[in-house]
């Protein structure tokens, strides 16, 4: 029995920078005295994703064998939370309900005030 593949498994130039800067929550946390195992923004995924499932744009049976398929080719060396997020966003790259060129720029406004403070 054959099982297909879910996923888009390409590699993202966007999402491979991100994925070799060594920004692991975990890396961070220890840095800024940190002690939540957690990273700050685990709930807005989760909340993103329970939103894409219940209106039906990425039901969370296609999200996690995709997670799977990414997580076991593309994204196999990144820890947990990092390896879900990225698997998410690549997923909605994939099937265009985010374009590259629109989340290149909020990363880098993100950056931006980032660096200000």
């Amino acid at each position: 029995m054959s099982v297909e593949c879910n996923a888009d498994l390409r590699r993202i130039a966007l999402l491979e920078a991100i994925r070799s800067k060594g920004k692991a929550w975990d890396v961070i946390a220890q840095r800024f005295g940190v002690t939540n195992p957690d990273p700050p923004w685990k709930t807005s995924l989760i909340a993103m994703c329970e939103c894409l499932s219940v209106s039906g744009v990425l039901p969370t049976p296609d999200r996690r064998r995709a997670e799977d398929e990414l997580a076991e080719v593309v994204y196999s060396g990144v820890p947990a939370p990092e390896r879900q997020l990225l698997a998410l966003v690549h997923t909605m790259l994939s099937r265009g309900l985010v374009m590259e060129e629109d989340l290149a720029c909020r990363i880098s406004a993100v950056r931006s005030r980032l660096r200000a403070l």
